[in-house]
């Protein structure tokens, strides 16, 4: 690995396992130091001794969309590594599966709250703390449940499409000394995304023209490279990372 985030710090939201921890882990392996978020203490705990400890990983639990647990986590980084230059908001929700004819109306505003306001609250709190003074870069964990239609989980994808909206909006807004980019997984082998695939990964990987389903190393991967100084010219695009499988209209 190299050392592009040597001397950089970022705040990963939902790092406790899956995706966040992937990407918390290759930010690591690059040389950044990162400030988890998630809502369990112990599984935080567990991700930051595997990321090697206190002198690289420490974190924060709380619920995202709360402002008391978005200003500790700020400042927890500040304090432990004496900047925010990176922001991951990886933090999503989607409590319900099935037709959004028959959708609770308190789940859709939840899901507005978690992965949406939450993520711009998240960038607003960075950018007031350091991003505004010193830039940085942001990527926002969007879909492409957000791209086309998603039988099933459609407000998830509403949810993610405006996610990807705002994304290019503060990409405007920042420019030039913050850069904001998104990326828009398929489906990823996670304990979020299990319902839709376990007991039939295969049938589900036949859609897909490179024969896999994602694992989080590859949304790992595409946030760094859009964090990093190699996407330096790069603010307000969502990266498609779905194995081919909107090429040929599949999910």
């Amino acid at each position: 690995m190299t050392s592009r985030f040597g001397g950089r710090t970022a705040i990963v939201t939902g790092a406790s396992r899956g995706i966040g921890l992937g990407i918390a882990r290759r930010l690591v392996d690059e040389g950044a130091r990162v400030c988890l978020t998630a809502r369990g203490a112990e599984a935080l705990d567990e991700a930051v001794e595997a990321l090697g400890g206190p002198d690289h990983a420490v974190a924060v639990p709380g619920k995202a969309d709360d402002p008391e647990h978005q200003d500790a986590a700020i400042a927890t980084a500040m304090e432990a590594f004496g900047s925010v230059d990176l922001l991951v908001n990886n933090t999503g929700i989607n409590p319900v599966f099935g037709r959004l004819i028959d959708l609770d109306p308190s789940a859709a505003r939840k899901m507005v709250e978690v992965n949406v306001l939450s993520a711009l609250a998240w960038v607003r709190s960075a950018h007031k703390a350091w991003m505004g003074e010193h830039g940085g870069a942001v990527v926002n964990v969007s879909s492409i449940a957000g791209h086309q239609p998603a039988p099933g989980i459609g407000f998830y994808g509403a949810t993610k499409a405006m996610l990807s909206h705002i994304t290019a909006d503060l990409a405007v807004e920042l420019a030039p000394d913050v850069r904001v980019n998104g990326v828009a997984p398929a489906l990823v082998k996670t304990r979020f995304a299990s319902a839709l695939y376990e007991g039939r990964e295969k049938e589900a990987a036949a859609a897909y023209p490179l024969g896999r389903l994602g694992v989080p190393e590859d949304v790992a991967g595409a946030v760094a490279f859009l964090l990093s100084d190699d996407a330096a010219w790069i603010t307000g695009r969502t990266l498609v990372l779905d194995g081919g499988v909107t090429l040929t209209g599949g999910f």
